[in-house]
């Protein structure tokens, strides 16, 4: 979780995943679905809190809780933004690791 708490902190500041679960009453583990289905629906059509709510299955007043501790809409953007960007470079050098591993035995 500290990768998402580090952009939490960029975009909130003062905000990590435990304090923010016990702010709205659910688990570390709940709250940090919920970012993630948050970030991942605020680019999509429809409304982001339902489509967090829906995919999580966690009670819609507690995604717009959730939404309302990061910051609105805006701040769930800009969130959104560093997630995908951070997401794009773990993707990329867990890619390029597997390559060379492969190198490494043999494999192509």
């Amino acid at each position: 979780m500290s990768m998402l708490d580090g952009i939490l902190g960029q975009v909130v500041g003062n905000v990590d995943v435990a304090n923010l679960a016990a702010k709205v009453g659910l688990s570390e583990e709940h709250v940090e679905m919920a970012i993630q289905a948050l970030a991942k629906f605020h680019s999509r059509e429809g409304d982001t809190a339902e489509g967090a709510a829906a995919e999580t299955g966690l009670p819609l007043d507690k995604i717009q809780e959730i939404v309302t501790h990061l910051g609105g809409e805006g701040s769930l953007g800009r969130f959104a933004e560093l997630l995908q960007g951070n997401e794009g470079i773990a993707g990329a050098a867990t890619s390029a690791l597997g390559g060379l591993a492969g190198g490494l035995f043999g494999k192509k």
